[in-house]
């Protein structure tokens, strides 16, 4: 499983109350609520792509450090209520 994947997991479990996450493969997770997947996270090599309401979100994982993908996950959910 990929150390920055990992990173944003844990970090994302310590700040997301009521969300699960859930493990679809080494390389992807979801955010989950109640039964309903609300992003999609997957590592592909240089790069982290995000998946909401079926909006694709590109990251270079060389300037996108775990802390902040977590960071904007979280705020985007926190927001979303």
């Amino acid at each position: 499983m990929s150390k920055y994947i990992e990173e944003v997991k844990s970090l994302l479990r310590a700040r997301l109350s009521g969300y699960s996450i859930v493990e679809k493969s080494p390389s992807v997770f979801q955010i989950v609520k109640g039964n309903t997947a609300l992003a999609t996270v997957k590592d592909q090599g240089e790069n982290v792509i995000i998946v909401i309401k079926g909006q694709e979100y590109r990251y270079d994982k060389f300037y996108t450090k775990p802390e902040h993908l977590a960071n904007v996950l979280a705020n985007y959910f926190k927001q979303a209520g």
